[in-house]
């Protein structure tokens, strides 16, 4: 799906998702890497590497691949888990735990390590699309499945300034593809849904506002460095 909601363009307002669409999250080995030397733990590195591997596995790492299989245990918690932060929380560190680690303190680690601003990564054209849409007046909003704020990650980048607002599904209670979420964001833009055009990679979860009447924009969910152009076309889409 990568269209307006009634074939046209020229939008007033945009949502942007966060994990995939205008920030990535670090390499599942970096994360670890980072959360082992902080704690002056060193693995051997197949050891390591196996460790990593079966992380990023079981979708420990928020804002990373899902999980190849969930467990029978978990399944109920990671449905709803960006409803509040305890059950984010929950969510992550108990596929985490899936994985045997030489500390269990490390478990936490990891997932308060994702939440640090140097974990993520803005996509290259970001920076230039944000600034444009704020140069033209466009209102922006991020809109995000997720447990904690995020706030601090456009701050640390320098991508705040050209946030309107932003609706974190913890913070209502609600999560994509719940077309509630999508309704509070037009109302703090001040526009009605069939001015505003989404932008996100899941085409279920963000392809939802496209319900409210907004437009959708998908863009590929790819490391930065293989995505370096995939939000210029929004510019096209708005005005």
């Amino acid at each position: 799906m990568n269209s307006t909601a009634d074939g046209s363009g020229g939008c007033a307002g945009v949502m942007f998702d966060f994990s995939g669409t205008l920030f990535r999250v670090e390499p599942a080995t970096s994360w670890l890497g980072a959360v082992l030397d902080a704690a002056g733990i060193a693995l051997p590195g197949a050891e390591f590497a196996r460790c990593a591997e079966r992380l990023e596995a079981a979708g420990a790492l928020p804002g990373g691949p899902p999980p190849r299989t969930v467990p029978e245990e978990l399944r109920e918690l990671w449905a709803v888990r960006d409803r509040s932060a305890a059950e984010h929380r929950a969510a992550y560190t108990g596929a985490a735990r899936q994985v045997p680690l030489p500390h269990p303190d490390l478990y936490d680690a990891l997932y308060e390590r994702h939440m640090a601003p140097g974990a993520w990564q803005p996509y290259p054209d970001a920076s230039e699309v944000l600034r444009e849409l704020g140069e033209r007046g466009v209102p922006v909003a991020v809109v995000s499945n997720i447990g904690w704020d995020l706030r601090p990650v456009f701050r640390a980048h320098g991508l705040d300034a050209a946030v309107h607002t932003y609706v974190l599904s913890y913070e209502h209670g609600v999560q994509k593809p719940d077309a509630r979420l999508f309704r509070i964001a037009c109302d703090k833009l001040g526009l009605a849904p069939e001015r505003v055009l989404m932008v996100g990679d899941d085409e279920r979860a963000d392809g939802g506002a496209a319900r409210l009447g907004c437009a959708f924009h998908a863009v590929r969910h790819l490391p930065v460095a293989e995505r370096p152009n995939g939000l210029r076309p929004v510019l096209g889409r708005v005005g």
